[in-house]
């Protein structure tokens, strides 16, 4: 086309979607950003903010019901489980101004309320409108993925997106899948009362952190009272007047489940068919994710993808820093490109301890046959988490042997996501543990475990003999 009405076309209003627009839009650039359902996608409103204030109403709870290790006595409460679900609506509200078309039109980002679809690789159209653009940015998210189990769809089963709507308490709550997100809504339901049995058919919860990290979650489930039945085959599901129930093969042998609610976190499923791209040919990887190159441009090459539809990360921050790079990379092509770097993608798991992490784990790194060491901190030592009664977790480095270059960290533990910033900055700018170890840190405070672990490393790693030499040395000083 000779004219284009804009510059870039976003389409998805979640994080990948208004990121690409913010940047457009500060670069001068014409955007259009189409959202069909609410502005701030699944993370604002369904994923990451709601989750997270059930998740600290349920941690209130749990401090609560051992008020006795911090000096408190005859402390008494009462679960009021609607108003926990109304407080996540209300931090959800007030979040929704930074995600608003009020505040993206201040912006200079023409925003529309519809569904988009592409007609070529430079016209969308939405609400009946055709309009042309120089570069399309497919930002459409993902959904909750629902397994193919026989009678599933005769439960009225909840999933991420809908079990906030909910304001009665679920009596005997079957969760599904032992991942991040099961694991984190398990925990938070059983906190607030609800008998909660996590089912999955692999053997451990957080199947992709290493052992001795779900371990620390696995105890932490056993104590407010999560039931896990792992290593299961399901066969089917039954509807019964008090909600349903699910068989089960487990070692060669016939169970059954009841409950009343049945939440389903089985992974998620790309948003990337139904809007024109079947049409165009866009090609789509096995898992539903659109097919990418490095400075993630689809094989149409003025039609780019971000965010959880694009993959190889499910992560807000993920999609963000996805979404700078499809907007610089469309609107400077073909002058400049850059690939986008995926170096140091940190993410936590928001149980109780979290489990956050970047890089390398020690599993990745035997799998892989990565020359290894690994070096550990256990929060039960470090004065600040004995002070707040959280002194459950570790610290785990993975370096090269004899080197100080940080190959990747998990921390698990109270804030591990806080924590863990200082190690994905030292790895993005390439700083070492003896770096960390000569910074100095506020006394006496979580982050404190990344220097002494560093200090650890540098016990293990100092010269043979040294320590003999300065004996001596000190020694002849005396005499």
């Amino acid at each position: 086309m000779s004219k284009y009405d804009y510059n870039i076309i976003a389409i998805g209003g979640g994080s990948a979607g208004l990121v690409t627009a913010y940047i457009a839009a500060a670069a001068k650039a014409k955007v259009a950003l189409i959202e069909k359902n609410k502005m701030g996608g699944d993370c604002l409103n369904s994923g990451c903010i709601p989750s997270k204030a059930l998740i600290r109403s349920a941690k209130v709870t749990a401090l609560l019901k051992k008020h006795d290790l911090f000096g408190l006595e005859d402390v008494q409460y009462k679960v009021n489980f609607a108003e926990v679900m109304e407080r996540v609506q209300d931090a959800i509200k007030k979040i929704e101004p930074h995600d608003s078309i009020e505040r993206y039109t201040s912006l200079g980002v023409d925003c529309y309320t519809g569904v988009a679809h592409i007609r070529s690789n430079h016209e969308v159209e939405v609400n009946g409108k055709i309009f042309s653009t120089k570069n399309i940015v497919v930002a459409t998210g993902a959904g909750p993925f629902i397994p193919p189990i026989k009678g599933i769809d005769q439960i009225n089963y909840l999933h991420s997106e809908n079990v906030w709507e909910i304001r009665e308490q679920p009596k005997k709550l079957m969760v599904l899948g032992g991942g991040p997100i099961g694991c984190e809504l398990a925990q938070a339901f059983c906190r607030l009362g609800s008998e909660v049995t996590l089912v999955d058919r692999l053997p451990s919860i957080l199947p992709m952190e290493d052992e001795d990290v779900s371990e620390f979650v696995k105890k932490s489930f056993e104590k407010d009272g999560v039931q896990l039945v792992t290593s299961i085959e399901l066969v089917e599901f039954q509807k019964t007047e008090s909600g349903g129930k699910a068989i089960y093969q487990q070692e060669d042998q016939t169970k059954e489940l009841e409950f009343d609610h049945l939440l389903i976190a089985a992974g998620r499923k790309p948003n990337s068919s139904g809007f024109g791209l079947e049409e165009l040919g866009i090609e789509v990887n096995r898992n539903g994710t659109i097919q990418v190159d490095p400075y993630l441009r689809t094989n149409i090459a003025n039609i780019y993808a971000c965010g959880d539809v694009a993959g190889p990360y499910q992560f807000t921050h993920t999609a963000s820093h996805q979404a700078w790079y499809c907007a610089v990379n469309a609107l400077a092509s073909p002058l400049k490109k850059f690939a986008v770097d995926y170096s140091t993608i940190p993410w936590c798991t928001y149980t109780d301890p979290e489990v956050a992490r970047v890089g390398l784990n020690e599993n990745e790194a035997k799998s892989k046959g990565i020359a290894h060491e690994v070096t550990t901190y256990e929060l039960s030592e470090l004065d600040r988490a004995i002070t707040d009664r959280e002194d459950t977790g570790i610290v785990k480095v993975i370096t090269p042997p004899n080197s100080d270059k940080i190959l990747g960290v998990t921390i698990c533990g109270f804030h591990a996501g806080d924590i863990l910033a200082e190690f994905v900055l030292a790895m993005k700018y390439n700083l070492g543990l003896k770096k960390i170890l000569g910074t100095i840190h506020c006394y006496p405070t979580l982050a404190e475990a990344n220097k002494f672990v560093a200090g650890n490393w540098q016990r293990k790693h100092v010269p043979e003999g040294m320590m003999g030499l300065i004996e001596n040395f000190n020694r002849w000083r005396r005499n």
